[in-house]
């Protein structure tokens, strides 16, 4: 399979899937993609930690109310504290990424 470099798109997900398993319709592999997603933003929305072992979990981050500065006018301004959502990939992913930059930095 060929290491592509960049952002994979929802659309290059779901053809991937259809690929790698023929069995499937793509509207079958769309469907299920779009669930997965829906499930993962309903949880975190909840405020519910999810876990996939071996891949990672997303959670919520805590970031404290500040002062900014408005880049136009340079005027302080007040920025409220928010949850924001955060990916911490597992340690299975990690080896797995890691094997896979280590050959490609042998073929250079």
């Amino acid at each position: 399979m060929a290491i592509k470099l960049g952002p994979m798109t929802r659309s290059e997900l779901i053809a991937s899937l259809s690929q790698r398993f023929p069995q499937l319709q793509a509207k079958d592999c769309e469907v299920a993609v779009k669930e997965i997603l829906e499930a993962i933003t309903s949880g975190l929305v909840s405020g519910y930690r999810i876990e996939v072992r071996g891949f990672g979990s997303f959670g919520l981050n805590y970031r404290a109310p500040r002062n900014g500065r408005n880049p136009r006018t340079g005027k302080t301004v007040a920025v409220p504290g928010k949850f924001a959502p955060h990916f911490k990939a597992g340690k299975e992913l990690r080896e797995c990424v890691a094997m896979q930059s280590n050959k490609m930095k042998a073929q250079d």
